[in-house]
């Protein structure tokens, strides 16, 4: 679906938002090394490389994983790096390409000694090692069944992008949980703090509440913010502003307003049962810094957006004063990213 209209506003979710936003202190060291770790193995055309700079992955760790220290947030960098990746080759690629492209993520991730002597296996193994090196066994476990959620997920979307199909609210969000990736990056919240909570936390219902709410407000604040980008790509089949459009009826500008309504209630529902735990005494302190951990998240994926030129381009620091967006026109023939495999499994090169 897309919008008749040459412009929107986004909601005012910045101004809804209590939370405490930092930097890393290692930002500019960890970043360099980790931006050097993947152009080391040369899968970008210039052009992707070049959008692959200027989305600032790093600048996004800095922000939401403000407290950790070097050896975490350089692997904070290389996770967020390798997930770039992933994301770029399964963009446009069919359900089943793309559901090999995540099997290799998932296997190597889950497996120390599977290869199939892709660049992909090789990424994803050497972050593993270092990932695995500080993560205690709940961790690595939970991590691992994350990761093939994820790449399930990541193909379900290609293969809804190649049917032109758009899911009903209920049924986009657990998918857009799992596709976002968020739920991955929260799970590096454990191995950044030093803590191995057991599975019953998460069942905790005002852990749970906390969690769902912190991973919901990221994930609709950031469709919200990419939907331009997405509409000029021609990708607009994942994004929660075309699941109210098509579901509810609403044009553009009122889903906008409605993700906002959204992100105001997901930000009281976490601060709510965070302050339930916090008064009460049934889960570890553990626990409570691992929530609390989350609303570096929340606040800063929203700093980071209007920073970084991924989402609004060169009219970042306007949007971010005006929110007015002037949607681009669509751009759909990109140039090639190049993924070398040996194996089958990952079909051939991908085209943006």
């Amino acid at each position: 679906m897309y919008p008749s209209t040459s412009q929107f506003t986004i909601p005012d979710i910045l101004s809804i938002c209590p939370l405490k936003d930092d930097s890393n202190p290692w930002y500019k060291e960890a970043a360099a090394e980790s931006r050097a770790w993947v152009n080391s193995y040369n899968i970008f055309t210039d052009r992707k490389r070049a959008f692959f700079i200027q989305g600032s992955n790093e600048l996004l760790c800095s922000h939401v994983y403000c407290y950790a220290g070097y050896e975490q947030f350089r692997t904070t960098c290389d996770f967020v790096n390798l997930l770039f990746v992933v994301d770029e080759i399964s963009d446009d690629q069919n359900g089943a390409d793309a559901r090999a492209t995540g099997q290799v993520f998932a296997n190597a991730m889950k497996y120390p000694d599977w290869d199939d002597g892709s660049i992909l296996a090789k990424m994803t193994k050497e972050f593993r090692e270092r990932f695995v090196r500080l993560a205690g066994p709940n961790t690595v476990r939970r991590f691992a069944a994350l990761s093939e959620e994820y790449t399930e997920c990541v193909a379900q979307e290609a293969e809804l992008r190649e049917r032109g199909e758009v899911l009903s609210l209920d049924e986009f969000i657990p998918l857009r949980r799992n596709n976002s990736a968020v739920l991955l990056c929260y799970s590096l919240v454990e191995y950044i703090l030093g803590i191995d909570l057991p599975d019953d936390v998460f069942e905790d219902k005002d852990f749970a509440g906390a969690y769902w709410a912190a991973a919901d407000f990221v994930c609709w604040s950031n469709d919200v913010y990419s939907y331009d980008m997405e509409q000029s790509r021609g990708l607009t089949g994942n994004n929660v502003v075309t699941v109210l459009m098509q579901e509810r009826g609403l044009t553009l500008q009122e889903a906008s307003e409605y993700v906002g309504w959204e992100c105001q209630a997901q930000m009281q529902e976490y601060l709510d049962a965070k302050s339930r735990l916090s008064s009460s005494d049934r889960l570890s302190k553990n626990a409570l810094r691992y929530i609390d951990a989350l609303g570096s998240w929340m606040v800063g994926n929203l700093v980071w957006s209007f920073e970084t030129t991924r989402y609004f381009g060169a009219d970042h620091l306007r949007v971010k004063e005006t929110r007015v967006v002037y949607l681009r026109p669509s751009d759909r023939i990109l140039d090639a990213v190049s993924y070398d495999s040996d194996s089958s499994d990952c079909g051939s090169d991908s085209e943006y």
